[in-house]
């Protein structure tokens, strides 16, 4: 079956190249040029992934990923002007999986639909040992095979990425990973933006996991390299 992605961007030259580039992979590729219309294709389609404008009419890229971000943890690719790192942040922060800086080459678009869809299929069909079934630490708990995540009692909502992100920490506990490493493994291909997309992901992993994010109990900072997750508490 082929997986089904949702371009929504108001300039039909950018919809019309990423059809055609994403059509040659495979994928059935359906386009919408406004916010609304993005709303309702993704409810009536029910697509794989997203790729979404930050400026659009009616409803911003913002306010979509926001409203999607509600019921579903859906991979979603921002596109962003070139040089808006401000814009780029905020849809990072907002539970965007990855962006894209305009004019982006539309072969490097379908690198990270390939990517993100290919990790999500991975861990679909990956079969889970009874020994990594569920990773279990001091108030925290995520249990791989179904994909929860439980804070201080309460289900967490994670995007994919966020998942596996916490999945890759807490798998190695105490081993430090560098930003380069973690954007290698999780994005799985040679990654070109910068590191801050690591950064943005771990602030909201943090945000969303730790009892207090500004003094993470799980996740720490390793200066000058990159990140942990903490064992002490591991039950």
């Amino acid at each position: 079956m082929h997986e089904r992605v949702l371009v929504a961007d108001d300039d039909t030259n950018i919809t019309d190249v990423c059809r055609r580039y994403l059509e040659r992979e495979g994928y059935l590729v359906i386009t919408a040029k406004d916010g609304l219309e993005a709303l309702e294709l993704w409810r009536s389609q029910t697509p794989s992934l997203i790729v979404l404008d930050l400026m659009m009419p009616y409803k911003n890229g913002w306010e979509v990923c926001n409203e999607i971000r509600q019921s579903e943890d859906i991979p979603i690719v921002m596109l962003t002007a070139r040089g808006e790192e401000q814009d780029r942040l905020m849809g990072l922060t907002m539970g965007a999986d990855d962006y894209l800086t305009k004019p982006f080459s539309p072969r490097e678009l379908v690198l990270r639909v390939k990517a993100i869809l290919r990790r999500m299929r991975s861990v679909q069909a990956k079969p889970v040992s009874a020994s990594e079934h569920t990773i279990t630490f001091e108030g925290l708990t995520i249990d791989v095979a179904k994909r929860i995540v439980e804070a201080g009692g309460q289900i967490i909502d994670l995007t994919v990425t966020e998942f596996e992100m916490l999945y890759l920490l807490a798998s190695h506990p105490d081993q430090a990973f560098s930003r380069n490493q973690i954007l290698s493994k999780i994005w799985d291909f040679s990654y070109e933006g910068d590191t801050t997309t690591v950064t943005v992901h771990i602030r909201r992993l943090r945000e969303k996991i730790e009892p207090l994010p500004s003094n993470p109990k799980y996740i720490k900072t390793v200066w000058g390299i990159g990140y942990k997750f903490a064992s002490d508490g591991n039950s």
